[in-house]
């Protein structure tokens, strides 16, 4: 199956739309939904609007896309530098979904746990407390990455 989006239908539903190629769409119960990882979940909801958004075919949005590609390329600072400071600017700035998308380049990009958490203090330092709860689901994130996920209680 390619890339999926869920949308809720119900207390214990929701339909499933494979979306990678088009395809159909069928009812899956709220068991089967959580056995979706967060990083499948999140990773299909990005291809399917980074789909959408291409298919509004605006220049000042192809444009941005472009820019936002090249600066992560390597160039005086390796690329996983790069991820680091888009990882602390993501969380400064509040935004889970970018801090999603940088923890799952760092991922392939191999730096240690460590120096993912210590890049994550430093944005902590930055925005200040605010970001307290952006840190917790960035650790939850990582963790499931990691596969390090702790259970709930």
């Amino acid at each position: 199956m390619g890339h999926a989006e869920i949308s809720p239908i119900g207390i214990d539903s929701f339909i499933l739309r494979d979306s990678w190629p088009l395809g159909p769409e069928r009812m899956i119960s709220c068991e089967e939904r959580y056995r979706m990882s967060q990083k499948e979940a999140f990773e299909s909801y990005r291809a399917r609007m980074n789909q959408r958004l291409t298919e509004l075919d605006n220049r000042i949005i192809k444009r941005v896309f472009s820019v936002d590609s090249l600066a992560y390329e390597p160039g005086a600072l390796d690329r996983s530098t790069k991820e680091l400071i888009g990882l602390v600017a993501s969380l400064v700035l509040r935004c889970d979904d970018c801090v999603r998308y940088h923890l799952n380049q760092l991922d392939r990009e191999g730096p240690s746990q460590e120096a993912i958490i210590e890049a994550l203090g430093i944005g902590l330092v930055v925005g200040g407390t605010i970001v307290i709860p952006h840190l917790r689901r960035a650790i939850d994130y990582l963790d499931e990455l990691k596969g390090a996920a702790q259970p709930p209680p």
